[in-house]
């Protein structure tokens, strides 16, 4: 597999070549279609695995990177449905200890997927819009402005 961009500069995946023509993806919508040979250029140096990635929505990417399991994935969930929370309401609803949930916590801080705001007068933790939208998304709503192409 190979990254291919054709003469209007919209990049796909090289599936298959032949003599006259190639078949290839678009990374965004998994869509095939044959384009005349002399209308791609190979593009050096992008990984074919890069590029598949790129086609799924920026926001998605980031929070994929930094879930590594479903608690993980559930937390960030519950900070963005219910959030802000302070760090004492999540102790609370997260089946996590404290030191668990810290860990966890920072590794979404550090993904740009919650920030540290305060409520009611103590810590707490609000979803960033990133999180908001790669969860709408995972839970099947539409693709917004998102840039696909974009790195998070």
């Amino acid at each position: 597999m190979q990254t291919v961009r054709d003469t209007d500069g919209e990049t796909y995946l090289l599936v298959k070549r032949s003599a006259q023509s190639s078949r290839v993806r678009d990374p965004a919508t998994g869509a095939e279609r044959y384009v005349d040979n002399d209308e791609l250029s190979v593009v050096d140096g992008e990984s074919p695995l890069a590029t598949a990635a790129g086609g799924i929505p920026a926001s998605v990417r980031q929070a994929v990177r930094a879930v590594h399991d479903e608690r993980s994935l559930g937390l960030l969930v519950v900070v963005v449905d219910e959030g802000p929370l302070s760090a004492i309401e999540l102790l609370d609803t997260a089946d996590m200890c404290e030191s668990d949930l810290h860990g966890t916590i920072t590794e979404l801080r550090a993904a740009g997927l919650v920030d540290e705001v305060e409520v009611r007068g103590r810590r707490g933790y609000a979803a960033t819009d990133s999180a908001s939208e790669a969860i709408e998304l995972l839970r099947g709503g539409p693709v917004g402005d998102d840039d696909a192409s974009a790195d998070a």
